[in-house]
């Protein structure tokens, strides 16, 4: 059945920087979605799907493979007070 009605979704789109990659792991870890151990394509799980292949290259690019952990992206964690 047409009913001559086109539904259009907005286009949210991923800034696939390797910076704001990092930050998304950083927000992640800090709500103890993933852990720092944890491989990166883990991050495929919570980042759109539809940009995963773009943020796959990124990772890639910055010399970074699926298999290195979060940690490895994020670097060493900064703690304000022990």
């Amino acid at each position: 059945m047409n009913t001559g009605v086109t539904l259009t979704l907005p286009s949210i789109s991923f800034d696939l920087s390797i910076d704001s990659i990092k930050e998304e792991a950083r927000q992640l870890l800090s709500r103890g979605i993933i852990t720092r151990n944890q491989p990166l394509y883990v991050l495929c799980e919570y980042l759109p799907a539809r940009e995963w292949l773009g943020i796959e290259n990124q990772l890639e690019r910055s010399g970074y493979l699926l298999r290195d952990r979060i940690i490895d992206l994020i670097g060493a964690e900064k703690w304000d007070s022990d």
